[in-house]
């Protein structure tokens, strides 16, 4: 029994969790928690300071004592709030929060663990014109706090559009083809060319593209500073890949858009090496996993393809 207060005073309540002579099957085991806890945050960006976020948060911790019946899983949850409430989401802040997590279990835990999920608006510009508008990039902000130390991760989701090389050869042939049966007389004047390229007759096949998604998570080197390098990580990606997906346009955006995708076709291969070569050299990232999804529009399946930094230890090519 355990004594609490409340609107109507003090008074002995049973509590099952702490009571070692309730039987229970004795084991250890890896996390115990909560999921869809939803807090209003701020989180702190390397480029665009504290923002306001919407979040959906696990909370754990390990249970190493074989012996105890459980956790006090309240206790996380009332952390969350007191952290996040008073501060924004950091990296010291993060710490602080699993050391207190794992304090507040002292003796039942070893281990702490917490994940953000949050939607990230961005105001984007057009690519020729005045017009801008919000884009909302998935992101996910993990912390580890165990035997070995802290640990922090960031994830990120970004669209993109991908045109495919095989096909935009396919077309060209076409479009080759039908221009030596239109000028088969062998006299070629400019104008009648010039005239004839802005034809459906003459332009008759268009390479497929599709919306595409790189997903990149990165292990960051906490030590360099408390912020996270959400906006310069989406950046970078948009940046490597260069046909990042628009909000509002005019018709200069919009040819603006096809140009880009025609001087950018790309397999997903060629997306991933892109995008593997960019983020190699920047120190901040201890190590990052990345899979590049093209969602085809010639086939019913995506194209896929993954890749590592390749560290030692680090993280596996594992889809």
């Amino acid at each position: 029994m355990t004594r609490e207060t409340g609107a109507g005073g003090t008074k002995q309540m049973p509590d099952v969790a702490s009571n070692s002579m309730v039987d229970h099957i004795h084991s250890t085991l890896d996390w115990v928690g909560m999921s869809e806890i939803h807090l209003p945050a701020r989180v702190s960006d390397t480029l665009a300071g504290e923002r306001p976020v919407s979040t959906s948060i696990q909370a754990y911790v390990n249970l190493a004592n074989p012996d105890a019946k459980g956790i006090h899983m309240s206790r996380l949850f009332l952390m969350l709030e007191e952290t996040f409430g008073d501060h924004s989401v950091s990296a010291a802040s993060i710490e602080q929060l699993l050391r207190n997590f794992l304090q507040t279990h002292e003796g039942l835990s070893t281990r702490g663990f917490v994940q953000l999920d949050f939607e990230y608006s961005m105001r984007r510009p057009a690519l020729k014109s005045s017009y801008s508008g919000w884009k909302s990039y998935p992101v996910s902000i993990k912390g580890t706090l165990c035997e070995e130390g802290m640990r922090i991760e960031m994830y990120v989701e970004v669209p993109y559009s991908s045109t495919c090389p095989c096909s935009a050869a396919l077309s060209r042939q076409l479009i080759q083809e039908q221009f030596r049966r239109d000028f088969a007389e062998g006299k070629v004047d400019a104008d009648a060319v010039f005239e004839w390229l802005g034809t459906e007759e003459g332009i008759l096949a268009t390479p497929h593209s599709q919306r595409s998604v790189a997903q990149v998570r990165v292990l960051l080197d906490h030590t360099e500073g408390d912020a996270f390098p959400i906006t310069a990580l989406i950046d970078s990606i948009e940046g490597s890949l260069k046909t990042p997906v628009q909000t509002a346009v005019k018709r200069v955006d919009e040819q603006e858009f096809a140009l880009l995708n025609g001087q950018n076709l790309m397999f997903c291969e060629d997306a991933a090496r892109r995008l593997k070569q960019a983020l190699n050299p920047q120190g901040c990232y201890k190590d990052f996993w990345l899979r590049v999804n093209h969602l085809e529009s010639l086939h019913a399946h995506n194209a896929v393809a993954i890749v590592t930094k390749e560290v030692d230890g680090g993280y596996l090519p594992i889809p």
